[in-house]
């Protein structure tokens, strides 16, 4: 009997090691890359292959299968990954004490992490469990009656467009789809007097992407908010796929509101999101869910949801390490570079429609392709057969095409790929078999 508790006490000494080291590499080899491009320009650093080769392997992704749709979710790396399990496995062993007592707390952490990397002040930062939670807080929190005005367009989030359309039913407010054609026209330009053009002396809510999730497109988002805070409007700035896909803080924005999520482009836990409320705006905005009066003025009414996962919460912060790691700028070019990768494979065949700007003021990693001819639903799924992962938009008598969103994990040979299948539908015009 000893000897079993010795040997039992050996598997899990070693098999705790294992996972320490496990831990420890995967931190290890996101700065070892880091190291290695200092003070390399950052368009080098996006085509060394030596560089990205040791973030990739940082994940524990299925190399079987092409995902260019990480616009949807991204997976996390493996050290955001063991941290969320040990902080899983930690409120388990007693939840009321652990996951009040000594979790809850850490999330203050997060806050001041996601303040610093947003350049806002903490107090206001609301962690939530994604975009679309975030967005509709201020979306129901605002007080509207009937006849008040809401402009957005036909290319934002759709969930956030039921979620005004059910005040429109609930509320009596009108809302203003805006459409435009894609790619933009006239650029930032064009999107700026989209807006302007479409106030009303009833417009109280203006409701716009930073960038849209279906092309990628870029708006003027700072020319527009001050727009609305010379107009008196509101304005809500929809962030899902904007936060760490490419370098910018608060003040280029100097936005009210903004939601998004962190389980993008940050590479946090599946199901963490963050809201921003400028400290002077918290109390007019009524939380979705009950909180106590004194609260009222304090960004984290917005967070009382009853009991929630402080695993996920907590691992923010180490998906924050994992980022500034390799370093926004350089996530930005790499994924730039992605792009222009495939998009220069299909740009001179007839039948494509590259449906997303080249200019990197309105674009970065997200690029939607449209090839004349093709269904882009089936499309999708003629490119799952081979083995490639990824998403169809479709706006009937508008546009169509297929979203691709590569991550900082995705390999060259994997782009290529999935441009030398692509070209052969364009060449055909249309899906083989």
């Amino acid at each position: 009997m000893t000897v079993q508790r010795s040997s039992r006490r050996g598997l899990v000494s070693a098999a705790l090691g294992a996972a320490v080291a496990f831990r420890n590499t995967s931190t290890a080899l996101a700065q070892k890359a880091s190291l290695s491009a200092a003070g390399k320009p950052i368009e080098a650093v996006a085509r060394d292959e030596d560089f990205w080769f040791h973030v990739r392997d940082a994940f524990t992704i299925d190399r079987t299968l092409i995902n260019l749709n990480n616009g949807g979710v991204s997976p996390a790396p493996r050290i955001v990954q063991d941290t969320e399990i040990r902080y899983l496995e930690m409120q388990n062993m007693n939840p009321t004490y652990y996951m009040w007592r000594i979790l809850d707390p850490g999330v203050e952490t997060c806050r001041r992490r996601l303040a610093q990397c947003f350049g806002c002040d903490p107090e206001e930062i609301a962690i939530t469990r994604n975009a679309s939670e975030a967005l509709e807080i201020v979306q129901f929190g605002l007080d509207l009656k009937a006849g008040d005005e809401v402009i957005t367009t036909n290319q934002d989030y759709p969930r956030m467009i039921t979620s005004w359309q059910q005040r429109e039913r609930r509320d009596g407010i009108v809302l203003k789809q805006l459409k435009f054609p894609v790619p933009v026209p006239g650029g930032l330009d064009f999107l700026y007097n989209l807006v302007k053009d479409a106030i009303t002396p009833k417009t109280k809510v203006i409701h716009i992407c930073q960038i849209t999730n279906r092309t990628g497109q870029i708006f003027p988002v700072k020319e527009i908010c001050k727009l609305g805070r010379q107009r008196g409007i509101e304005v809500i700035i929809d962030g899902a796929h904007a936060f760490c896909q490419f370098p910018f803080k608060h003040e280029d924005l100097d936005c009210d509101y903004y939601g998004t999520s962190l389980h993008k482009w940050l590479l946090a836990p599946i199901g963490t999101g963050m809201l921003y409320v400028r400290k002077s705006k918290i109390g007019k905005i009524w939380p979705m869910m009950g909180a106590d009066e004194p609260l009222s003025n304090d960004i984290r009414k917005f967070e009382q949801i009853g009991t929630h996962p402080a695993s996920q919460r907590n691992a923010i912060a180490e998906a924050m390490n994992f980022h500034e790691s390799i370093g926004v700028e350089r996530k930005a070019a790499r994924l730039r570079y992605l792009r222009a990768r495939w998009t220069d494979q299909v740009r001179d065949l007839p039948n494509a429609q590259l449906l997303t700007s080249d200019d990197p003021a309105q674009s970065c990693g997200i690029g939607l392709l449209g090839v004349k001819g093709v269904d882009a639903s089936k499309l999708v799924g003629y490119l799952n057969t081979k083995r490639i992962w990824t998403t169809a938009f479709v706006s009937p008598g508008e546009y169509q095409g297929i979203r691709i969103t590569p991550n900082v994990y995705t390999t060259v040979e994997e782009v290529d790929y999935f441009a030398k299948v692509v070209r052969e539908v364009v060449k055909a015009g249309a899906i083989p078999g």
